[in-house]
């Protein structure tokens, strides 16, 4: 019954913006850590930011470090994650997913809920 649905890929213009979405239902998630990673063809998925209920206090992979804006809105049951300045090496599959440690964690292994992934192409 849970699902994490994510939305708003596209492609863009490398130094463009996107916003990701990512709506949950079946649950809320307001006091669980949230979290966003990516996967680009031929390449492990990896961690890219992710959220605490508490503060909440953020956690950005250094690639992405001041260009990416992981944010949620509880009442809406909903992650977000803003994208700025984009380049072409953040061309990937995104997902958003729900973390079972509490404080959040980098590792794909402590994820259990998964959305279905939204493609970004960032153009040259």
């Amino acid at each position: 019954q849970v699902q994490l649905v994510e939305s708003g890929g596209g492609l863009v213009q490398a130094g463009g913006s996107l916003r990701l979405s990512c709506a949950a239902s079946g649950r809320t998630f307001s006091r669980d850590a949230m979290g966003w990673f990516r996967q680009a063809p031929g390449k492990e998925r990896e961690f890219v930011a992710g959220i605490t209920w508490s503060g909440p206090s953020t956690d950005y992979t250094d690639s992405v470090k001041g260009r990416f804006t992981i944010s949620r809105d509880n009442a809406k049951n909903t992650v977000y994650l803003q994208m700025n300045s984009l380049k072409p090496e953040d061309t990937a599959a995104y997902y958003c997913a729900h973390c079972v440690r509490p404080y959040g964690s980098r590792q794909l292994r402590d994820y259990d809920y998964w959305g279905q992934g939204t493609q970004v192409t960032v153009s040259s």
